[in-house]
């Protein structure tokens, strides 16, 4: 028996079939159900530390819906027509970096005192649901590349 040893990129995209949008949907609803466990849980594995701040799950709400929204209009941009995909792509990122720095700035004002606890659940919260949305579009992409 020969055994190969694979690249990062070909364990992570080895035999994986594209994503549709049911398929994305339930693997998105899994990921949100993780990391809400892995939420709840932190408080108790770190008692008597502010890990998260008072509207956490607005925030968590409005990221994972904005993500969705992104991943959808790509979508619909490579399925309309494959050349006009990455400007799906380029268009839903930027969609979802100015809605985000509006989201930072209406609740700068909202609520005094921005401090590093916001920042590092903004930034953590984003950059995990950017990954998921980029690994996403990769499986896709990859399987367009291939035909």
């Amino acid at each position: 028996m020969i055994l190969k040893t694979l690249s990062l990129r070909e364990f992570l995209f080895a035999n994986v079939i594209p994503l549709n949008l049911a398929k994305f949907t339930s693997f998105y609803l899994i990921f949100v159900g993780v990391l809400i466990g892995i939420i709840a849980i932190l408080p108790t594995i770190f008692p008597g530390t502010e890990l998260f701040v008072k509207n956490f799950w607005l925030l968590f709400g409005f990221l994972a819906g904005i993500t969705f929204i992104a991943y959808l209009l790509v979508d619909i941009g490579i399925k309309k027509d494959p050349e006009v995909g990455i400007m799906a792509i380029m268009g839903s990122i930027a969609v979802k970096m100015i809605f985000c720095m509006a989201f930072v700035l209406i609740y700068s004002i909202k609520e005094k005192g921005l401090g590093v606890v916001f920042l590092v659940n903004f930034f953590s919260l984003y950059l995990l649901f950017s990954a998921f949305e980029i690994y996403c579009l990769l499986r896709n992409l990859r399987h367009q590349n291939l035909k």
